[in-house]
């Protein structure tokens, strides 16, 4: 039986493992990069399609909007979203970042609290947080039931519509948490905002 000495193995040159190193890079690219890729977004494709688009709303072929994305309603026949600390863009999501001790924040807290209270013709202890908080994203979309409620009043004032059937309308469009544990019931302001313009008259 042979003994095998350093003499006997072909030394490895440097263009043999650049080569296998280029060849690894390749085939990493092709299947992380491209082939990875392409089933994802294809399977997201088939089995997500609205999902997958950015969950548009689309009327008469425009689009209205994203279901995701809160969109700054300013008219008085509009329910009105979460301020934004990113001033609505998708492209700058953001919170704050303000500590809830931090005297900015306090400020436009109050001031927020003042604009809706005269607005909503309501005292300000009757206001509910979310809409005078920004969210962490800066575009949440949904608030909730009672910041909803608060709006009616003035709603159906300007479009001529009785309170009780515009409750009944938001009611209709409550989302509930998700697997009834996580988060609180909500409404998605874009889509109702969409939703009223279509079953009720707006004013010129």
């Amino acid at each position: 039986m042979s003994n095998l000495t350093s003499s006997s193995v072909a030394p490895v040159s440097v263009f043999g493992l650049l080569r296998a190193a280029l060849g690894l890079a390749a085939v990493a690219l092709l299947v992380c990069g491209f082939a990875y890729s392409a089933a994802a977004t294809g399977l997201g494709q088939l089995l997500f399609p609205d999902q997958a688009n950015g969950s548009l709303i689309v009327h008469e072929q425009k689009v209205v909007g994203s279901r995701l994305v809160a969109q700054p309603f300013v008219s008085d026949q509009y329910f009105y979203a979460r301020p934004s600390a990113a001033n609505y863009e998708v492209m700058s999501l953001s919170g704050s970042n303000l500590a809830q001790s931090n005297p900015v924040l306090q400020q436009q807290v109050q001031q927020r609290l003042q604009e809706i209270s005269a607005k909503e013709q309501v005292p300000v202890a009757n206001i509910p947080s979310d809409i005078v908080t920004t969210s962490g994203s800066g575009i949440d979309p949904d608030i909730s039931v009672a910041a909803v409620m608060l709006q009616i009043p003035r709603i159906a004032a300007q479009r001529d519509i009785d309170p009780e059937l515009l409750k009944t309308f938001v009611m209709q469009r409550v989302e509930q948490p998700t697997a009834n544990v996580l988060g609180q019931s909500r409404v998605n302001v874009l889509e109702l905002n969409w939703a009223m313009d279509q079953t009720f008259n707006v004013k010129k």
